[in-house]
Formats: C-alpha cells, sequence, structure tokens
C-alpha cells in the first residue's frame, strides 16, 4: 500500500546534516578560488568538470581543463549534476548527498554545507525542474525544487517512501506526478507511478533487478530490468523483452531530443569483469529492442557511453578508441585517444570513463592521471591536463552540460 507524500520543513534537519560533515569530511580548507577575484559574468556555454579522487574533489574548467578548485572530503566520492542553472554537484559521501559549488556562478569552489543525510546515499535525479534523492537505506525519497539548492540551507521538500529499502531511483515527472522503484534489501522488481500525493495510480512488476532510468523524447521514460527494459508513456508502462533470456540492461544513455535510448547490455550473468561487447536499442516510438555489436576488440564499462549533440552514441573502448555510432547503430568514425586498459575488478576502482557534452567528449585516464578533451568532428584532442590526483568518477555540469 502506497503511503502518503509529506512536505517538511528541514531546517533543523540541515544543522544535524552539518555536523555529520564535520564529523565525515576530511579536515582541509574551503576549496582555493585561484580567480582570485569577482566572478566573471556567468557565459552560457561555461561548464565545468568535478573528478572525485581519494580524498576529495577536484573541479577543472571545462574548456581549458586547468583546476579551479578542490574540496577534501573521505570515503568512497561518487558526483552527480544537481540540474540547476548554477553549476551545483551532488557529492554522495558515507554520510548522504553533499552540495558542491563548482564556482560556475559564484566563482568560488566550495562545499556549501548543505547535506541530506542518507542511510545509503543512491540515486541524484533532476528532471523538469525538480530533484529526487534515494536512500537505498530506507528506501525514502526527497523531492525538491532543482534550483533550490546552493544556498547553504536545506530547502522544503517532498517525501515519499518506498515499500521497503532498496537501491533504487525515483524521479518526478513534469505533471508533478512520480516514478519511483519497487524492491527489497534482497530483490527489485519494477516500478509504481505515483500521482503528486503519494496515491498510488498503477504499477508493473515485469522488470526484474529493475536499474538505471532515462528520459527521452515526449518524456518517456525507460527503467533497465535483467530479462529488456520497460517504459513508462502516458501513464502507462510496457514492458520489452530482451531477445536473450539473459539480456540485462542497468545503464540508460538517453537523449531529451530522440526516441531512441541505448543501454549497455549484458548476457552473461556469471560473466567476470566489467567489459561488454554489445549494446541494446530501444526504440521508444515502435517499443522495439534490438542488440547492436560493436566493432571488433571494442569492450567498455558502464562509465564509457554518452550521447553528442546529435544524438549520436559515443563509446570508450577498452583499446584506448572512441566510437562514434548514429542512432540506428551503424558506426560513423574511431579514433585512438588513450592507452589500452583492462577491466577493473570493482566497479568502484578507477578506471577511464566518459562523459559527452554538445560535440566535446571528455575522457579520463587514471594510469596517467590525465583528463582530456576530444571533438567529436575531428577525433582531435582540444585540450589535456595531468592532475595531482588519480581521477575516479567525474562529471560535467553548466548550462551546456545539463
Amino acid at each position: 500500500m502506497s503511503r502518503p507524500r509529506s512536505r517538511l520543513a528541514i531546517g533543523a534537519l540541515g544543522v544535524i546534516a552539518a555536523v555529520a560533515l564535520a564529523g565525515c569530511a576530511t579536515p582541509g580548507p574551503a576549496a582555493e578560488n585561484t580567480a582570485g577575484a569577482a566572478p566573471e559574468a556567468h557565459h552560457e556555454g561555461d561548464t565545468r568538470i568535478a573528478v572525485t579522487y581519494d580524498g576529495g574533489v577536484l573541479v577543472l574548467d571545462g574548456e581549458t581543463l586547468d583546476t579551479i578548485g578542490q574540496v577534501e572530503l573521505g570515503g568512497f566520492l561518487r558526483v552527480n549534476g544537481a540540474g540547476d542553472h548554477d553549476g551545483h554537484v551532488f557529492v554522495t559521501a558515507e554520510d548522504g548527498f553533499h552540495v558542491l559549488d563548482s564556482g560556475l556562478a559564484s566563482g568560488t569552489v566550495e562545499l556549501t554545507g548543505e547535506v541530506f543525510d542518507a542511510e545509503a546515499a543512491g540515486h541524484a535525479v533532476p528532471h523538469a525542474g525538480r530533484t529526487a534523492l534515494f536512500d537505498d537505506g530506507t528506501g525514502e525519497v526527497r523531492i525538491f525544487d532543482t534550483d533550490a539548492v546552493g544556498t547553504g540551507t536545506l530547502p522544503e521538500v517532498d517525501t515519499i517512501t518506498s515499500e521497503a529499502a532498496h537501491h533504487g531511483v525515483a524521479l518526478e515527472l513534469a505533471d508533478g506526478s512520480i516514478l519511483s522503484t519497487i524492491g527489497t534489501a534482497d530483490a527489485r522488481s519494477g516500478v509504481r507511478h505515483l500521482a503528486a500525493d503519494g496515491t498510488e495510480l498503477t504499477r508493473n512488476e515485469q522488470c526484474p533487478s529493475v536499474h538505471g532510468e532515462g528520459a527521452l523524447k515526449g518524456e518517456v521514460v525507460v527503467f533497465g530490468c535483467e530479462d529488456g527494459v520497460l517504459l513508462f508513456d502516458g501513464g502507462a508502462f510496457t514492458k520489452i523483452d530482451a531477445p536473450d533470456e539473459f539480456g540485462r540492461t542497468g545503464n540508460a544513455y538517453v537523449s531529451d531530443t530522440s526516441a531512441i535510448a541505448f543501454g549497455d547490455y549484458k548476457t552473461d550473468p556469471d560473466q567476470e569483469g566489467y567489459l561488454l561487447s554489445q549494446l541494446a536499442r530501444i526504440d521508444t516510438a515502435t517499443q522495439t529492442m534490438s542488440i547492436v555489436d560493436l566493432p571488433e576488440g571494442v569492450e567498455y564499462t558502464w562509465r564509457g557511453v554518452g550521447r553528442d549533440g546529435h544524438d549520436n552514441v559515443v563509446v570508450l573502448g577498452a583499446d584506448g578508441s572512441l566510437s562514434l555510432l548514429d542512432e540506428s547503430g551503424e558506426l560513423v568514425d574511431t579514433w585512438d585517444v588513450i592507452d589500452p586498459w583492462e577491466s577493473p575488478t570493482e566497479w568502484q576502482q578507477p578506471h577511464p570513463g566518459l562523459h559527452v557534452v554538445g560535440d566535446i567528449a571528455y575522457v579520463t585516464e587514471p594510469a596517467k592521471d590525465r583528463i582530456l578533451a576530444v571533438d567529436l568532428h575531428t577525433g582531435e584532442v582540444s585540450a589535456e591536463a595531468t592532475l595531482d590526483v588519480v581521477p575516479n568518477e567525474f562529471v560535467v555540469v553548466g548550462a551546456a552540460g545539463h
């Protein structure tokens, strides 16, 4: 039975979160602002890159790749763009979701002091001006206005409670209704559609091991399953079966200007390592799935797929290549950009990653403490930098980056 949605003013929670930050963060100064002057006017094409490492987060200029700031924070860190116009970042740590100011608008890189505490901070999903944070440890979803972060005080939130705690995800649609996964600590089965007041409208539990979501053109939403994908469109769910008995999609790579989604695709449940050689292609208009075989020798991890400004697919291969595919899955071009690398033994370990913004592919090469920007028109490296740390996860934020 669904539980009612509640609105909670969390000023008191902000005080608790600040204490948690003081107790769990690695002591250190607020990030340095190397500009040393008032911030320049915010340009619409500006971007910032937040890169995690063991002990904190570096913030780089998206054009030059120069380091412009740094914050220290302990534990394994993940980063997600907050989706707001000022370029904030959610840094997922052991105690919850920390808000990082990338300096895009303010000119200062720093943790703002806002921490959404969580037993096990999970997915952060901004969509249609609202952001949903999922706590895997409790199943609680907190939803708030996307542009409300960065003030130093936690915003007012709406709260959705899952039927049981699980590794899940949620997002609020433009009409105020919510999609939220169904599961327990042992298994996940599908997705619920809830009205704005939390009342359940419909559900579908034909999506075993549901994981990975993406909103496409027309606000069609796709969720990955271990035997296909689950689509939500116009208030109804549709299950699309994979062509293989076990055909797992766990991450969706989407564009809000395209009806075609791509997903990672795994056919062996006992496979060791994380390298994959096929992509799932989902046509949400015809509600069909097909499998794209990548060029020989091209294998990728979940960090190695993106969509460019023309809705093409970009794949970072373990052979060191970048492959550009069109929406049909046909190979358009390929370039060698970094050295060949091997699959990590654990997904958290540093290994090459990819983020695509417009016609630029940002690629990390942890073996060389390196990051580079590749022009997808020519395959040429337009900027590169050697960092003082080993880069792990990263995200690109800014007016052109969300």
